[in-house]
């Protein structure tokens, strides 16, 4: 059997799949918030928790935020900032004493939803988790593309294109710079820009909610997010031309943007049509564990 792990901000959620990719067990348990060795205890405890209702161990993956950097093996990037700096990978092995495969979050959402959800079958998948921030993970013949820097995917670290003049020089991300694609579309930064705007603050559903019940000054924080995403995604396209882009996260349950972004990325691309399919996540919060459980292929 195989045991997916995918390490959240808030919550840690263990997943055991079938040979045949079934379920067969499911839990949740609340991230530890004080320190990196409370994280790493919560971890094995899952994986032992879930092997014992299973009656037997199981290969593990491991979904998290950041990346393990090809240069020093330890974790960087994640917005999780206990992660940073430490040998998460070997510390797990040493504890659960067999080897552990481990991967971006978005990366594992990307693998799910190219294996055995949405975007099934498609040679070349970006998946796209907008929430708390913007991953992006890119997979190709159902293997993961990491490269060099261990960094493919991660569009939201880039500036947001084709800048308007009031978007100049954009609100500071947590990364150090300003102007990033992150800063502008996850769900903190929709709401972060909608009381610029309005002077209201609300978080992103509430905001979605009065735009679809006809209040002015959430239709047109929606309108210009919607514009926002329709040009970052372009870039993707432009770039990589994938099969097709999956959403994932909190935002992800905006109905708008699987009708709207692609009437509007067609401004962008360089191409007389666009025939990227814009899909929603067919296993939803599960994808990132059963993306880090397809860690290990057959």
């Amino acid at each position: 059997m195989r045991i997916g792990i995918d390490l959240g901000g808030t919550k840690i959620e263990g997943i055991v799949l079938a040979r045949d990719g079934s379920v067969r067990e499911r839990r949740r348990v609340p991230t530890p918030r004080d320190g990196y060795d409370a994280t790493l205890a919560a971890l094995v405890n899952l994986v032992r928790a879930l092997e014992t209702v299973c009656g037997e161990a199981g290969s593990v993956g491991i979904g998290h935020p950041g990346a393990i950097s090809p240069a020093t093996g330890l974790i960087k990037n994640a917005n999780s900032t206990w992660l940073n700096g430490r040998p998460l990978a070997r510390d797990l092995e040493t504890l659960l004493e067999r080897p552990v495969r481990l991967a971006n979050d978005a990366n594992c959402f990307a693998l799910s939803e190219a294996a055995d959800g949405a975007a099934a079958g498609a040679a070349v998948v970006f998946g796209v988790i907008i929430g708390t921030g913007t991953g992006g993970g890119v997979v190709v013949n159902r293997s993961v593309l990491t490269g060099p820097n261990a960094i493919a995917g991660e569009w939201g670290h880039n500036p947001l294109p084709w800048p308007r003049e009031e978007e100049l020089s954009g609100p500071e991300c947590y990364c150090g710079l300003r102007g990033c694609i992150e800063a502008f579309l996850s769900g903190p930064g929709f709401a972060q820009d909608h009381e610029r705007r309005t002077g209201e603050r609300l978080e992103a559903p509430a905001i979605v909610t009065k735009a679809t019940q006809g209040d002015a000054g959430a239709e047109r924080s929606l309108a210009v997010y919607v514009d926002r995403m329709a040009r970052s995604l372009a870039t993707v396209i432009n770039v990589l031309d994938p099969d097709a882009i999956v959403f994932g996260g909190g935002m992800s349950r905006i109905d708008a943007l699987y009708v709207s972004v692609p009437k509007q990325w067609g401004k962008y691309v360089f191409s007389d049509r666009v025939d990227t399919p814009l899909l929603r996540a067919k296993h939803g919060d599960a994808s990132g564990a059963r993306g880090a459980a397809w860690l290990w292929p057959e």
